[in-house]
């Protein structure tokens, strides 16, 4: 016999966590807390287990909770996808797209593609995360992430390279004056080094032989820092050496503040990529979001 009550509450509590709140729940949903707090407590009633601890100030899910939230999120999204489906070639999408991107890239590579967007679409809206560090995008509920790796980590999401750029070595002139330029990355443990703390291994450089064999250097680090500009900045004030990809650096470049150094050794490549869910019933403003970042930034 069918459960017509098999999904009652599931919307309710998926929003809960991702509002992190019930107030904040019932505003996005338009409800009062009362019928919020109701519907939390009758799905808890009918699983026969509590999802969530709540205090006056905050909730935070069970074990059970967790396990359920997960499956609750993939059908909510399932849900989304086959709304989706009924507009995919909607012309003018609605709604929200919830974007995770990294600092640099969202506000001085995307910021015109986020306006095009907005101006092609009137009707959407765009809820940007800007922030270097690495986000569950099922889990935190975004429609989509721009990433910036070598080599991205093995998971179920689906991932489109939009461009790749060279990955460099560099240092300002004056600090090439006191302390000496390097003509061979093993010479780095002897130099002060800027790294980006957000990866893994931050002190490991990664070079190319003249066989085209990779190798791994570990340097000495003056500096760790999670924001490449500020790293960047610090190499122009003479404070060492980084190795960064070269969009970060490219008027550094051009006005001679900052020198490449071991070109024949750097050959490794920083891909950018767009990664999504899933590429089964993509909504119309997924789909149109990422054609327009392949239009305009795909090499």
């Amino acid at each position: 016999m069918t459960n017509n009550k098999l999904f009652d509450g599931i919307v309710v509590f998926v929003q809960v966590i991702k509002s992190r709140g019930f107030a904040a729940a019932a505003e996005a949903l338009g409800h009062s807390n009362s019928y919020i707090s109701k519907e939390i407590n009758k799905l808890e009633a009918r699983l026969g287990v509590r999802l969530l601890n709540r205090t006056t100030r905050s909730i935070a899910l069970t074990p059970e909770g967790e396990v359920y939230y997960q499956e609750c999120l993939q059908l909510v999204m399932d849900a989304e996808q086959a709304l989706g489906l009924m507009s995919q070639n909607s012309v003018n999408p609605k709604g929200t797209l919830k974007i995770s991107c990294p600092v640099w890239l969202g506000s001085q590579y995307l910021q015109q593609v986020f306006s095009e967007f907005l101006t092609l679409y009137p009707e959407m809206q765009l809820d940007i995360d800007l922030s270097d560090k690495t986000v569950d995008v099922v889990a935190d509920g975004y429609d989509l992430a721009i990433r910036a790796s070598a080599m991205l980590a093995e998971s179920s999401l689906i991932c489109k390279r939009l461009f790749s750029c060279k990955i460099h070595t560099v240092a300002s002139p004056e600090y090439l004056r006191q302390y000496g330029t390097p003509t061979h990355p093993s010479e780095l443990h002897q130099h002060h080094c800027l790294c980006y703390s957000n990866l893994k291994q931050a002190n490991r450089w990664q070079y190319t032989d003249a066989e085209d064999k990779v190798f791994n250097v570990d340097v000495q680090q003056k500096l760790r820092c999670n924001n490449t500009p500020m790293t960047v900045a610090m190499a122009v004030d003479g404070m060492g050496i980084c190795h960064v990809p070269a969009f970060y650096i490219e008027p550094q470049l051009q006005c001679g503040e900052l020198t490449i150094l071991l070109s024949e050794f750097d050959k490794t490549l920083v891909n950018v990529y767009v990664v999504y869910p899933s590429r089964k019933h993509l909504s119309a403003k997924v789909r149109r979001f990422i054609d327009l970042l392949e239009g305009r930034m795909s090499n």
